[in-house]
Parts: structure tokens; C-alpha cells; sequence
């Protein structure tokens, strides 16, 4: 189990975000990398460090159990359990690069508060606001069944809590000052992660 879930973080990291580097800069010019917000210290810069964190927390559960250092915990290594963790792991690479592809030109990895993108409201974002990184946390969630150990389960929650810093602390907050009253009724009419959940109270009388 442990060289599948290497295997598909291997396919998940080339895909995900070599091959839609690649894209980004043979379509812009630019690989969409922008790199970790904020000072060092801050919630922003906390964010963009969690997220890497996460990813080598992940690929160190992987490499542990692999190596017979660490193993699942035995409640949840039923046949079924790991059956649907296959299941949601590629289906978050499927949806993380979907998504991808409906961002289109404006997709990014971190934030450039200088520059100002097309707010994509389209598509499978006319759902949710943050459909890559529900697409991520389903990949994340994936692995996280097929070897579940502890570091592999504290790689998701730190994933998770890394996802929500950055959307709430980092993203939202730049996209509001960006696009305005535009943005406000997109967070009023959409939900943040999933359809309906974490809509803004209001939508925005601006006219």
C-alpha cells in the first residue's frame, strides 16, 4: 500500500504542479509561481509554510511505512477503507487538475499583491469558491486512508489547517481588496468549499 501511495504523490506533484507549470508558462510566460506571503512569523507566512510542511509530513508517512519504521493503525486498514482511499486519491488528482484547467490563465500558485487577476466565477467555480484545494484535501484525504498512520494523519489535518489559513488569511483578503463588490457577491452566492457552506452572511448592495 505504502508504494501506491508513493505512486500516485509522485503522479499528484508531476501533474499538479510540474505539468500545469509547464502549461501556465507556455500559454503566459510565467509558471504562476509566486511563492509564500507575508513576513516571516505572520498567519500568511505560516500558511505557504504549513502547505509545504504538509506535503513533506505526507511523503514522510509514506516513506516510513514503506520502510517499515511506522505502521497503519489497524482499525483502519479494512479492505473497503483503503478501497476508498484509492478512490479519493485519484479523484482529487482528476479534480485538482480539472479545476486547474477551468482557472485558465488566472490560475497561480501564492499570491502577487501587485498583480491583479481575472476573477473566474465559471464552471465547477460557479460551485464552490476554492474547488483546487477541495480537490487537494480529497487527494490528501485519499492518502491518508491507504497508509493510515499517525504522520499521514497528521499530514491531512495539517494540510487542512494550512488550506484554511491560507484561503481566509491570504487569498480572500486579496481578492476582496482586488475585485471589490464583485467578489463580495461571489462569496455571498458561493460556498467556500463545498456547495453552500461558508458563504458571507450578505450579498453586497454595491452597485
Amino acid at each position: 500500500m505504502a508504494v501506491s501511495a508513493l505512486v500516485l504523490y509522485v503522479i499528484f506533484g508531476a501533474l499538479g504542479f510540474g505539468w500545469r507549470s509547464w502549461r501556465q508558462y507556455r500559454a503566459t510566460g510565467s509558471t504562476g509561481f509566486r511563492g509564500i506571503s507575508g513576513r516571516p512569523g505572520s498567519l500568511e507566512w505560516l500558511a505557504g509554510v504549513g502547505f509545504i510542511a504538509a506535503i513533506v509530513v505526507g511523503l514522510a508517512g509514506v516513506a516510513l511505512q514503506l520502510g517499515g519504521v511506522l505502521g497503519p493503525i489497524a482499525t483502519l486498514t479494512a479492505a473497503p477503507i483503503q478501497a476508498a482511499g484509492f478512490v479519493l486519491a485519484i479523484a482529487g488528482i482528476g479534480a485538482t487538475l480539472y479545476a486547474q484547467n477551468e482557472m485558465g490563465e488566472s490560475w497561480r500558485i501564492g499570491v502577487d499583491a501587485s498583480e491583479t487577476t481575472t476573477l473566474v466565477r465559471t464552471g465547477v467555480f460557479g460551485l464552490v469558491r476554492n474547488p483546487i484545494f477541495t480537490a487537494m484535501l480529497v487527494f490528501g484525504a485519499g492518502i491518508a486512508l491507504i497508509i493510515p498512520n499517525v504522520v499521514a494523519l497528521a499530514a491531512f489535518l495539517l494540510l487542512l489547517v494550512t488550506i484554511e489559513l491560507q484561503v481566509r488569511v491570504v487569498e480572500e483578503p486579496y481578492l476582496a481588496r482586488v475585485h471589490g463588490a464583485s467578489y463580495r457577491d461571489y462569496c455571498a452566492t458561493t460556498g467556500r468549499f463545498v456547495p453552500g457552506i461558508g458563504r458571507s452572511a450578505a450579498r453586497s448592495r454595491d452597485s
